[in-house]
């Protein structure tokens, strides 16, 4: 055997397929234990430098679109395109042969039969065809279920087109953060679409627990002159797709809003959420950090700021000052407490939710979809269209009927013991295939 020939049956073979799901599998487990998306910094400071180092190296933090990732997807193609390839021409051969009178050893014979044509319509047989056998004998010959062959050829093309959608999609795809309180407009990314939030809502269990975040967007196409928008109210699990991208509602957290004075004048006043920063105004080397905020806050000796429930019964801002990238200071303030820096007055009022929204576009959702499909439709051909072929060759008064089933032999046989008896009772019932 050439060389190439080696190289081909074992990209095609099952052994090389089931390696590289075993490393496939290997890979999204180690990615699971990785929090995707970071920096070196943040890998650093969780684990070590050599760690984040090997982090970054390995594309570990953006596991699904590292060069090892799609080339193991690209081999498990390759190799379902191959074992689909050889499959074919034995598969089209199998087809047509089924459909033809039978020349191959049968896999149950029994002998003395009367009437063959009750057993065949016993077993649910369509209406036997008449041929003649290379001995010259009168044959009767039927199949049923001839496209059930075609299940695992179908599964692997399912498979083959999910793992082609799969990899496409995550190559191709779109995926934004946004996020704001009602009555903002959010640019989504570096697309051509605005997000208005209009109405933002945190249910909340008895136990203050968060039961569900619902908000309601519309979605603005800046391409379009006077477009009026799309709108649709997305939760949690109950995304909404809005000019072509799909909206999730991911999660929620904390706004105020800040309003800056100088020398008693007003400056500036806008919302911003925990973990934004604002320049001054006059002065954008001075910036304002919201860190964090506490709905009923409490100092915790030893530990340090804390809420004791999610009720806005004693709003903590916890801020920080920076002048040129040097931090001034950092407290919190509660109730009327005003911060002041040389001539500027900061207040922080108004506590609201704001709402995490995902914006995401794959396109290539349908073809993940049409392969779930195909793989359903293999299963089905596979395991509920069992292909099986029945033929009556006479000998002088009597008939030989020999069967063959690709599964399920010795229930087929059995199946064809009951209808043989229930001919010779004069029952002549319908068997389940």
């Amino acid at each position: 055997m050439s060389k190439a020939k080696k190289i081909w049956r074992f990209l095609s073979s099952m052994q090389f397929a089931i390696a590289l799901l075993v490393l496939l599998a290997a890979a999204c487990a180690l990615s699971s234990l990785v929090t995707q998306g970071q920096s070196y910094t943040w890998y650093a400071a969780r684990y070590s430098e050599r760690m984040a180092a090997i982090i970054l190296a390995l594309q570990l933090d953006d596991a699904y679109h590292s060069w090892w990732f799609l080339l193991l997807n690209s081999f498990l193609v390759l190799n379902l395109i191959l074992c689909n390839g050889k499959s074919l021409p034995g598969l089209l051969k199998q087809y047509r042969e089924m459909g033809e009178l039978p020349a191959q050893r049968p896999g149950v014979e029994r002998e003395g039969i009367t009437e063959p044509e009750a057993v065949f319509r016993a077993m649910g047989m369509p209406h036997p065809r008449r041929g003649v056998s290379a001995e010259g004998k009168e044959v009767l010959y039927a199949h049923r279920n001839r496209v059930g062959i075609w299940g695992a050829w179908v599964c692997h093309l399912g498979i083959l087109l999910l793992i082609l959608g799969f990899s496409l999609g995550q190559m191709t795809k779109e995926e934004y953060v946004v996020y704001g309180v009602p009555g903002q407009l959010r640019r989504v990314g570096d697309t051509n679409l605005v997000v208005g939030i209009d109405d933002f809502r945190v249910e909340l269990r008895e136990d203050d627990t968060v039961e569900q975040y619902t908000a309601e967007i519309t979605v603005y196409d800046l391409t379009r002159e006077g477009d009026p928008g799309e709108s649709a109210g997305i939760s949690v699990n109950h995304p909404a797709t809005l000019h072509g991208m799909r909206f999730y509602q991911n999660s929620t957290g904390w706004a105020a809003r800040v309003q800056i004075t100088k020398a008693g004048e007003p400056l500036q006043d806008t919302v911003l959420c925990a973990g934004e920063y604002l320049p001054v105004e006059d002065m954008p080397q001075l910036v304002v950090y919201f860190n964090a905020f506490y709905p009923d806050y409490v100092l915790i000796k030893g530990q340090g700021p804390a809420t004791q429930s999610g009720k806005l019964n004693n709003p903590g801002y916890l801020y920080s000052v920076y002048y040129q990238g040097e931090i001034l200071g950092m407290n919190v303030l509660t109730g009327e407490d005003t911060l002041t820096i040389d001539d500027y007055e900061v207040v922080f009022s108004e506590p609201q939710s704001y709402t995490l929204i995902q914006a995401k576009r794959d396109n290539y959702t349908w073809l993940a979809l049409a392969g779930g499909l195909v793989t359903t439709l293999g299963l089905i051909l596979a395991f509920y269209l069992q292909p099986r072929r029945l033929w009556a060759i006479r000998e002088g008064e009597r008939w030989r009927l020999c069967g063959l089933s690709r599964k399920g032999g010795v229930l087929f046989a059995e199946e064809l013991d009951v209808a043989i008896k229930s001919t010779e009772k004069g029952e002549l019932p319908h068997a389940e295939s």
